[in-house]
């Protein structure tokens, strides 16, 4: 991976919308060479599809709630079960595994405090959980979808 990779990364992490030609002529290609680079960085898995951010507030789902989980039980078979609750869960946004004393973190998108605790439920009386523990974010200070790109190694 180049510079010129890197370039058309960072463009297409900003918007995924940007016209080819304007692509191009940011990175100093013509569209047919930066078309091949966008295409291989496809295949290589490099980028992985292409979204469309939606504003939350607007959607009414402004509220952030982190969800920290402990358990008890560290088989493969709970485990699944719990990833399976959790995909069923629309309102949960992102799922880790944690080191520490935290086992998982979930990260839930919803309109106020009952529509969470209505996700409280589904979740606890799907599973059995050892603990759970709740943080409202009382502000967004910083979020992004875009990757650092610094730590690519480049052959320019």
């Amino acid at each position: 991976m180049d510079r010129i990779d890197k370039d058309i990364l960072a463009l297409l992490q900003d918007d995924a919308d940007l016209p080819l030609a304007e692509i191009a002529g940011r990175v100093s290609l013509s569209t047919t060479p930066c078309w091949r680079r966008i295409q291989r960085l496809q295949e290589q898995g490099v980028i992985q599809r292409r979204v469309t951010l939606l504003d939350a507030e607007k959607l009414n789902v402004g509220v952030t709630v982190f969800v920290l989980l402990r358990t008890n039980r560290h088989t493969q078979e709970w485990f699944e079960e719990l990833r399976t609750v959790v995909d069923s869960i629309p309102e949960v946004v992102d799922f880790y595994r944690m080191s520490g004393t935290i086992d998982y973190l979930l990260r839930v998108k919803v309109p106020d405090i009952a529509a969470y605790d209505e996700v409280y439920k589904k979740l606890t009386s799907a599973i059995e959980i050892f603990e759970v523990s709740s943080s409202f974010a009382m502000e967004e200070i910083k979020h992004t979808t875009a990757l650092p790109l610094s730590y690519i190694g480049t052959s320019d």
